[in-house]
């Protein structure tokens, strides 16, 4: 007579633990699946290995408190070495689970793949754990329901797959509810397995179970139960980190990105007033003279000159005589028509190209506008403290009818009869006509002289020092060398008068020779006299061009005053960095192996590349002060400035920022860590002689600015120096 089969009973409670437990097992792994998609190999990997485990854990405590709530008339217990492979089992299915999910996509290939290995693996795990129960007589398959719990298994990974692939397409809203709901989903098709394969089991009446000396009790289930659960939210917790860590890191990348776009744009732009810059005016000029010479249009320049500008920085400060130029660069663009290009190309100096313009009565005409627009008054200044201004401008037209002309011709004509109106008198506007270019005679004159300072060694010529201000005291770290020439005749000439002309006349190399000599002369000096500071000087492009000479005169100017590299600094603008990325680095390399630090001048004024500036062996940028003027009154220069400030320091650079005129500029500019400020707030540029007594005086407790100690030393027992 044949044994009867137990009627297999179930505890509800533990039935809706594994039931919860299955559906978190696959919200975790859900997210997991995520997680192994980084595009770093490394973390990849690591998700992979540790998902696999947390998410094979989860499945087989579901597995094992569904076998938990099977109630059996006798005492019964689980083979640990049997259990124990069936744990490996569900461990496999869940590595090839998040194998499958980590791919770009999911082909009908790659499912049937998938699916299939991963409902054997789940069939392996529970029938393996099925057979940790160990009965006399053993258990009586049924067939048709092991058939069934097979098909189950594969359809419920087929589902989860395809489910993980569609949850890729929602936004992330939508995806975190679309997970939990998945989740749900894929718990009951996984317990729905898990019971159907209980159920193909049969098991006699009678039966005895002979591995109850193994894994055994309801408090091993609570146990098995809680340790899972910590597992699976000890994984979430890690994984929501993660993203968590992750959008930051996405976020602070788009800040970068935003700000270097714009820096890319800025570099079209001139930074004060928003107009074009010399770089876009010279690709308009270009195009306007190519439309011209195709459709037989004209084309025009109206150079604009402010008379009489530069009093009214030296009355009011840079900061008015910026607003200054500001407003009439707003009045410039109101009188411009739309595809008019209005340009700002020096302090003072703008410019007007104007296309199909070429009659003569006209252009006076718009040139007239522009004088009554810039003679309108202004302000300088705000309440009581607030000065009545009015200017006046010089105007040089150079027009051209279809012809092809050099834009630069076309620029010095402009400029030209601009400077012969100027030295008639100012406002008003002139046509450009030859002899008006015979100021190039006064250039040349300006060329000969300079020439003959730097073969009498530098007669007239001088450097000047402004200091450099820790952000976070009022400490002077260092200055920078500034070059001055008192003209024997002329009186002291502007460096923007005459280093244009040793540019032009292929002077700079000589002037830049002598700078660094005097520079490392005047270190050795100061030395002498117990100050020791660190001085920066600035080079040109030429010098950089030729850098076996640079080196030589580095090295030999270094030898001659015995000085350390580390003393000497050397700064070279943003555009003269990038106008040849690739060759700047490799100078800048070997000036960094002679040991001389470098900083990057002019930040933000150009287009920087930021995979070269992280591969330049710089150690500081210095943001110009065009970014600087505006700090109090412009949130998007704080946030240009922030920029630059949180790039920097993530490259391990020093910040520099100069041009720094009022308190409120620094204060902001402390508040985002600025490293350092320069600027007439703390002091103008000075002889040499004046600083070394600035630094004397500057031990009394009531001195505005310090020298740090470590600035000081003690030479032929002169004391030192000190707060």
């Amino acid at each position: 007579m044949p044994i009867a089969d137990l009627a297999l009973r179930f505890d509800p409670g533990v039935v809706v633990l594994s039931y919860l437990t299955a559906a978190f097992a696959s919200y975790v792994a859900l997210d997991l699946a995520q997680r192994v998609r980084t595009p770093d190999p490394q973390s990849a990997m690591a998700w992979w290995l540790a998902g696999s485990l947390s998410m094979g854990s989860g499945i087989w405590a579901m597995h094992f408190i569904g076998m938990l709530a099977l109630q059996l008339p006798f005492e019964t217990g689980y083979d640990t070495a049997i259990t124990a492979l069936s744990w490996l089992a569900a461990v496999a299915v869940s590595a090839i689970a998040l194998r499958v999910a980590a791919l770009d996509q999911l082909t009908v290939k790659r499912l049937t793949l998938g699916a299939v290995s991963m409902g054997v693996g789940i069939c392996g795990m529970h029938y393996t754990g099925m057979a940790a129960l160990v009965l006399a007589p053993g258990i009586r398959w049924h067939w048709g329901l092991v058939a069934a719990s097979a098909g189950v298994a594969t359809g419920a990974a087929a589902a989860a797959l395809m489910i993980f692939f569609w949850l890729r397409r929602l936004s992330a809203a939508q995806a975190r509810w679309g997970q939990l709901a998945a989740a749900l989903v894929m718990g009951a098709a996984v317990a729905g397995m898990h019971y159907t394969g209980m159920a193909a089991a049969g098991i006699a009446e009678g039966s005895l179970c002979l591995s109850t000396n193994g894994l055994r009790g309801d408090n091993l289930g609570t146990l098995v139960a809680g340790a899972t659960l910590a597992l699976l939210l000890l994984t979430l917790f890690t994984s929501l980190l993660d993203a968590r860590l992750q959008q930051r890191a996405a976020g602070l990348q788009q800040s970068l990105r935003e700000a270097t776009t714009e820096l890319a744009e800025q570099a079209l732009r001139d930074p004060l007033t928003g107009l074009s810059n010399r770089q876009l005016l010279d690709d308009r000029i270009n195009h306007a003279i190519a439309r011209g010479r195709r459709d037989r249009t004209g084309v025009a320049l109206l150079m604009l000159n402010l008379d009489g500008f530069k009093p009214v920085n030296e009355a009011f400060g840079h900061a008015a005589g910026d607003a200054v130029l500001r407003e009439v660069a707003t009045r410039l663009q109101a009188q411009a028509r739309g595809h008019d290009t209005v340009a700002r190309l020096g302090a003072d100096e703008f410019v007007v190209l104007l296309e199909g313009e070429a009659d003569e009565a006209t252009l006076a005409q718009i040139a007239q506008r522009l004088l009554d627009a810039v003679a309108q008054p202004m302000r300088i200044g705000t309440g009581e403290a607030s000065q009545p201004l009015r200017l006046s401008a010089s105007i040089g037209i150079a027009a051209h009818g279809g012809s092809d002309i050099a834009t630069r011709m076309l620029i010095g004509q402009a400029d030209s009869a601009a400077q012969a109106v100027k030295r008639s008198g100012g406002n008003g506007f002139a046509f450009f006509e030859a002899h008006m270019q015979d100021g190039v005679r006064d250039q040349l004159e300006l060329a000969r002289d300079l020439r003959a300072a730097l073969e009498a060694g530098g007669a007239g010529l001088a450097l000047h020092y402004q200091p450099k201000v820790a952000g976070d005291t009022t400490r002077v770290r260092g200055v920078e060398a500034l070059l001055r020439w008192q003209h024997p005749r002329r009186g002291p000439i502007s460096p923007g008068t005459f280093i244009p002309v040793a540019e032009r006349f292929g002077l700079i190399i000589q002037l830049g020779d002598w700078v660094i000599d005097e520079a490392c002369r005047q270190i050795a000096d100061w030395r002498d006299q117990g100050l020791k500071l660190r001085v920066a000087i600035n080079l040109s492009v030429q010098q950089l061009r030729q850098p076996e000479a640079l080196l030589l005169r580095l090295e030999q100017a270094l030898a001659r005053h015995h000085l350390d590299a580390a003393q000497l600094s050397c700064e070279i603008t943003e555009s003269v960095a990038m106008a040849d990325a690739a060759a700047t680095e490799r100078v800048l390399q070997r000036l960094g192996e002679l040991g001389v630090s470098l900083s990057i001048d002019d930040f933000g004024t150009g287009y920087s590349s930021l995979a070269y500036l992280r591969r330049l062996p710089v150690s500081q940028l210095k943001i110009d002060r065009s970014f600087v003027q505006d700090l109090e009154t412009s949130a998007d220069a704080r946030a240009i400035v922030n920029a630059v400030i949180e790039l920097a320091h993530a490259l391990s650079l020093e910040v520099v920022a100069e041009g720094v005129e009022t308190e409120g500029q620094a204060e902001v500019l402390r508040a985002k860590r600025c490293d350092k400020l320069q600027g007439f707030l703390f002091a103008r540029p000075m002889p040499a002689q004046e600083l070394a007594r600035w630094a004397k005086q500057s031990q009394g407790d009531d001195a505005r600015l310090g020298f740090s100690d470590s600035v000081f030393t003690d030479v032929d027992g002169l004391p030192k120096i000190s707060q």
